[in-house]
């Protein structure tokens, strides 16, 4: 299949999970995990009709920013207020506070924030743009993944939602990896009713959960995913 078959065919599948979760469609955004794959490819799937893209690594989000600067996404036109202007990037894995500059005001959303010094950082490298970020919780424990536990995710929304110069728009997370997609939906609804209860304390909304990916990702939208992070099942295996 190409990128473009590939496209359609998640486009599909999100919207018929939506159906049967009784929501619009246009309630979940695809963002399309373009990490390792050419520019080529993320040329591919915006002429396709993607308009967003994760990238986990600094450097390679710096790099496919100025190459897809100097030449714009193929099929897209290039005047003022186009379809060329409507690609958002999204930074999606851990961050090292040495390459907040890379990111910050760069990016529409950071997912994984798990500390308030990366906040502080992105912050003050936004260039006087305000930085929407999400609170990433690693709700299993797992020793090899970043996140907050849910024990300590209220102690750090407050603070991060003082930061001035950042947004703390919702939650993000990843559950252990699984053949069986059923066993992320205890994660998913898990970490739903952790933002219910943070924009209770916290008198504010908290509109963004990011959950599931592509072996999961019509579990997250039944239990409520606004941001699904999708890369093998539009680019196709990484290399």
């Amino acid at each position: 299949m190409t990128i473009a078959e590939r496209w359609a065919a998640v486009q599909a599948r999100v919207a018929a999970a939506c159906e049967r979760a009784g929501r619009p469609a246009g309630d979940v955004t695809i963002v399309a995990v373009s990490k390792t794959h050419p520019a080529d490819a993320i040329r591919a799937a915006f002429a396709a009709g993607a308009n967003d893209f994760g990238e986990n690594y600094a450097q390679e989000l710096a790099t496919k920013l100025a190459e897809l600067t100097a030449a714009p996404p193929l099929g897209a036109p290039e005047s003022p207020g186009s379809r060329a202007h409507a690609l958002r990037w999204h930074y999606i894995g851990r961050l090292q506070r040495n390459k907040a500059k890379l990111v910050a005001g760069k990016v529409a959303l950071v997912h994984a924030v798990d500390s308030v010094e990366l906040a502080d950082e992105l912050a003050r490298r936004a260039g006087g743009a305000i930085q929407p970020i999400l609170l990433a919780v690693n709700l299993a424990g797992e020793a090899t993944k970043g996140g907050v536990t849910a024990e300590a995710a209220p102690a750090l929304a407050a603070a991060l939602a003082a930061v001035t110069g950042c947004s703390l728009d919702g939650l993000m997370t990843m559950p252990p990896p699984s053949d069986d997609a059923e066993a992320s939906r205890p994660y998913f609804t898990g970490l739903r009713a952790l933002r219910d209860r943070l924009a209770d304390q916290l008198g504010r909304p908290l509109p963004i959960l990011s959950m599931g990916m592509s072996h999961d990702f019509e579990v997250a939208v039944a239990c409520g995913a606004t941001h699904v992070r999708i890369g093998t099942a539009i680019f196709g295996s990484r290399s």
